[in-house]
């Protein structure tokens, strides 16, 4: 499937009518394997939330032509890749890290991390690249300083993730960038075990983890914390730079943030493609669901689901977008959310009030989109803004 061309935030081309035919539907995977697709926001939230649905990677058919047929186990640490009780011994190790209250507690650190970078922004002037100068930043030193990671290390490590999620990267290639990060954190274990700090890695050590399993969860956390919040920082300005209303009425009222976030995530749902199988016989929308057959769900499709979300296409930061399933949903449900959340809400408004004229600085239809990635969004994003005394902080 590919996006339709000119609306670069909407899912796949044909899945909002794929979804309104039938919100689960047999699909015939690239290997042969006849499973099914879910496209609806009931139907993808239902199972999520069943246990019945494993999420071991052994157990699934995937939906990407050309991949391989025979699936390895996850890796050790990978507890995306795992049923309980394994996945619930880790979850139950992790939660207590990614607190609400813990993530809120760095809104503090996060709020000096985005304005030194705008600081720096304004003294570079535009165009410049708001990936490399800010988006990818900021989730980049607040993982690594969560994790215990030299900030020094922060562009070895986001070449490495980009590496793991592109599928145009061979995969020996993928799996030579998995384990170079895997290597130096298996040193860090080390180095925490023998010299604990105030981080999340330290605090692991005094677990039963074993280092392998301690560098296999800090290779998940790490990735996942650089790459996908990046994307919706850039993303997410993207589409704020399109809907010149929506742009406005966050700058307005930084209030909103927290909605605005919501809304951003729902609307763009960078992590789109999920897939489980059954391990028993189950009924659902009217079908029955084989052992051994695999779904592959569009959360992207369920967040435009209209039997969800009213008028779903449109951006709208004044909608309370509960309910949305870009963070996944039960056992699996993202650990890290909170840190996001955190982020996002900073970064989106610090961004906008500092610079009140900030304008894309090339047409939209020319911003090269991550259209071959687990997570989707943007290579580059070129912005500019106009050279007055109040995007540059005076006053």
């Amino acid at each position: 499937m590919t996006r339709t061309a000119g609306r670069p935030f909407d899912p796949y081309e044909g899945m909002a009518r794929l979804r309104e035919e039938s919100p689960l539907r047999r699909m015939r995977y690239p290997d042969g394997h006849l499973g099914w697709l879910a496209t609806g926001h009931s139907v993808i939230r239902a199972i999520l939330a069943d246990p019945r649905f494993s999420s071991r990677y052994e157990l699934m058919h995937y939906p990407i032509p050309g991949g391989s047929t025979e699936v390895p186990p996850a890796p050790i640490g990978d507890l995306t890749g795992l049923d309980a009780p394994e996945h619930t011994r880790y979850r139950r190790l992790l939660a207590g890290k990614f607190t609400v209250r813990r993530m809120r507690l760095l809104t503090e650190r996060v709020e000096q991390v985005a304005a030194d970078h705008l600081d720096a922004m304004a003294r570079r002037g535009g165009p410049l690249d708001l990936v490399e100068a800010y988006a990818q930043p900021i989730p980049a030193l607040m993982i690594c300083e969560l994790l215990g990671v030299p900030y020094t290390d922060r562009d070895t490590f986001q070449r490495h993730v980009l590496s793991i999620t592109d599928r145009d990267v061979a995969e020996d290639d993928r799996m030579a960038a998995y384990a170079a990060v895997q290597e130096f954190l298996h040193q860090l274990v080390l180095t925490k075990r023998a010299a604990p700090t105030d981080d999340v890695l330290s605090d692991l050590t005094t677990s039963d983890l074993t280092d392998e399993e301690l560098a296999g969860i800090g290779t998940l956390l790490l990735g996942a914390g650089l790459d996908t919040t990046a994307n919706m920082l850039a993303l997410g300005t993207f589409a704020l730079l399109t809907n010149p209303d929506q742009l406005a009425a966050l700058r307005a009222d930084p209030g909103l943030a927290d909605q605005a976030v919501e809304e951003l995530m729902r609307y763009l749902t960078i992590a789109d493609v999920g897939i489980r199988s059954a391990l028993e016989d189950i009924e659902l929308h009217g079908q029955v669901i084989k052992a051994g057959e695999t779904v592959t769900f569009s959360a992207h499709a369920a967040n435009r689901d209209p039997a969800r979300f009213p008028d779903p296409d449109t951006l709208d930061v004044h909608r309370k977008a509960t309910g949305h399933l870009a963070f996944g949903h039960g056992a699996h449900q993202c650990l890290g959310q909170q840190l996001a959340r955190v982020e996002m809400r900073v970064a989106f408004p610090a961004l906008v009030s500092r610079f009140p004229s900030l304008r894309l600085a090339v047409p939209a239809e020319e911003v090269p989109l991550r259209a071959n990635s687990n997570i989707y969004g943007v290579h580059q994003l070129l912005v500019t803004w106009d050279e007055d005394g109040q995007d540059r902080g005076e006053g």
